[in-house]
């Protein structure tokens, strides 16, 4: 089904793995068409609840992306291959309302850092390195970096990354509250499954409103405030959240339908 990935699911979570390990999981137009595949079916199978991306060997999460697809592309195919790959794959994953978390096993540069910051949040082994080095090729990211990054790391640590195209290890990242957790490479897999395997007892159409609102803090077109009590509404009339309710009352685990 993929020539670029490797898609397994277990206890309700996909683990998506980039692998081109020879070409330190670089994101090609393929990698970008399968990794499209990929989310939609994690967001539309209802046995999926949650997934994990990585990358295939010891070595990258993802190194960048094929910089040999940009020596014959004008502005509009710049423009168009940027377009493309944020309508695929980086806001598809962002506004996913299943929890996709990236598991970062090594470097991820360029388009590898724009694909781990479009995840929910971040999981990273201790040889981990992030860069956005887009300015040594005379770019800039054009996967949401410039974006992602500020928001997430606040604006002056990522001008200095932007502009220097420097890269933090691990241990950096975690201080700038670019990763939630920092492990050894041997555990990062079953960190990021413990996490989900958590997520996923809870309702899922909370979990959705959760990504939801919280997305809409950095939405201009967006008051987030009005979408989180829209969002209560709708959910406090939901099965779940009868369910939910019924269950704290007498003492229970709950057991939501997503309903």
């Amino acid at each position: 089904m993929y020539s670029s990935l490797i898609v397994e699911t277990s206890d309700r979570i996909s683990t998506i793995t980039i692998n081109r390990p020879d070409k330190l999981n670089a994101l090609n137009k393929t990698v970008i068409e399968e990794l499209g595949k990929a989310i939609d079916e994690v967001i539309n199978d209802p046995e999926i609840a949650s997934a994990i991306i990585t990358g295939s060997g010891p070595k990258a999460f993802v190194a960048g992306a094929d910089i040999s697809e940009f020596n014959s592309l004008d502005a509009a195919g710049g423009k168009a291959l940027a377009q493309k790959g944020q309508d695929l794959v980086f806001s598809r994953i962002e506004n996913s309302p299943k929890p996709i978390v990236a598991a970062v096993n090594g470097f991820a540069l360029g388009g590898g850092c724009e694909l781990a910051m479009s995840c929910h949040f971040r999981v990273a082994s201790e040889s981990a390195k992030f860069g956005q080095p887009e300015v040594n090729l005379g770019l800039i990211p054009g996967y949401g970096g410039t974006q992602r990054l500020v928001q997430l790391i606040g604006k002056g640590r990522a001008m200095e990354l932007l502009m220097t195209g420097n890269m933090i290890d691990a241990a950096t990242a975690l201080q700038f509250g670019l990763v939630n957790h920092v492990v050894k490479a041997e555990e990062l897999i079953d960190k990021a499954r413990s996490i989900l395997s958590l997520i996923n007892t809870k309702a899922p159409l909370a979990i959705a409103g959760c990504i939801k609102a919280a997305n809409a803090v950095y939405n201009e077109a967006e008051n987030g405030y009005s979408i989180e009590i829209e969002t209560f509404g709708n959910l406090i009339a939901s099965a779940d959240a009868k369910e939910g309710a019924s269950a704290f009352l007498e003492k229970r685990k709950a057991s939501f339908k997503g309903q």
